[in-house]
């Protein structure tokens, strides 16, 4: 048995009850109350940019989109942006973008009939030979749920170009189930489903020429007026919630009723954000 880390639930945790969606779901509920658009299934294709404002060309369902505006907020993986925009950016500025690197993440749910796994909301696995690196039972965040189920998450970090990123569901759910018999936590339950979830670009890799690759990327964007990146993958941080929205507030202070960015401000602002520490 190798040794399993856990964290027990503490009284004071408070988790959304019908799950972490519910906080997007509220802030898109405010966004289009205060008159947002909220444009879902659609593809980010170019962003052309100019000294009047931007672009925006993307694909969706419907067809094609182009949608014109005085500045872009972007939230998606820096080197994706950076690809993105229009006029293309300098070679070195692109090939820099090809340097930073995301580890992907495959969220594998099993669904089990049996009230509940663990007494234990998270477990954590360092261990070389266990691939699953954290198994979370959301029943055990909220205790809401149907009686008699549960479900497990595994976190099965990789590259998209490891072969578990192309396994199938079910091969998946053999590999999680085997790790957590060799952590001395087996699945007995009978498993009744399989959901898997796949994120390409989950968390930043601080390799050691990581800094100089994204300030080039960073530098660059920085220069595109009508372009402001930010949060957590537009800023290449391992952040938190909290701190990624902290991050929002920031850019929506520096932005005047006329439009203008307050790009002074966003520099203090950004200064602030290198003091984040994540806390799991």
């Amino acid at each position: 048995m190798t040794g399993v880390q856990t964290c027990a639930l503490p009284i004071w945790f408070f988790y959304p009850r019908r799950g972490f969606g519910q906080i997007s779901e509220a802030y898109r509920q405010a966004a289009v109350a205060a008159g947002a658009e909220i444009h879902l299934g659609a593809s980010l294709c170019e962003i052309d940019v100019g000294s009047a404002g931007a672009l925006v060309r993307a694909e969706s369902v419907s067809g094609p989109q182009t949608l014109a505006c005085r500045r872009v907020f972007s939230t998606i993986p820096l080197p994706l942006l950076v690809r993105a925009l229009r006029p293309a950016a300098p070679a070195e500025v692109l090939a820099a973008a090809d340097r930073l690197r995301y580890r992907a993440m495959i969220l594998v749910y099993l669904a089990l009939e049996t009230e509940q796994f663990t007494e234990f909301d998270a477990h954590y696995f360092p261990e070389r030979e266990i691939g699953v690196t954290r198994l979370s039972e959301p029943k055990n965040y909220s205790r809401v749920g149907p009686p008699g189920r549960t479900v497990l998450c595994a976190e099965l970090p990789c590259f998209p170009d490891d072969a578990a990123w192309t396994q199938s569901d079910e091969e998946l759910a053999a590999r999680v189930q085997e790790d957590l018999a060799r952590a001395g936590l087996p699945v007995r339950a009978p498993l009744r489903r399989v959901v898997v979830r796949r994120l390409r670009q989950a968390y930043p890799v601080y390799t050691a020429d990581y800094r100089e690759n994204f300030d080039r990327l960073d530098r660059w964007v920085e220069g595109v007026e009508s372009v402001v990146t930010l949060g957590r993958q537009g800023l290449f941080a391992h952040d938190n919630t909290h701190h990624t929205l902290a991050t929002a507030y920031a850019a929506a202070d520096c932005l005047a009723a006329d439009g203008t960015f307050d790009r002074a401000g966003w520099s203090r602002h950004r200064r602030e954000f290198e003091s984040h520490v994540v806390e799991d």
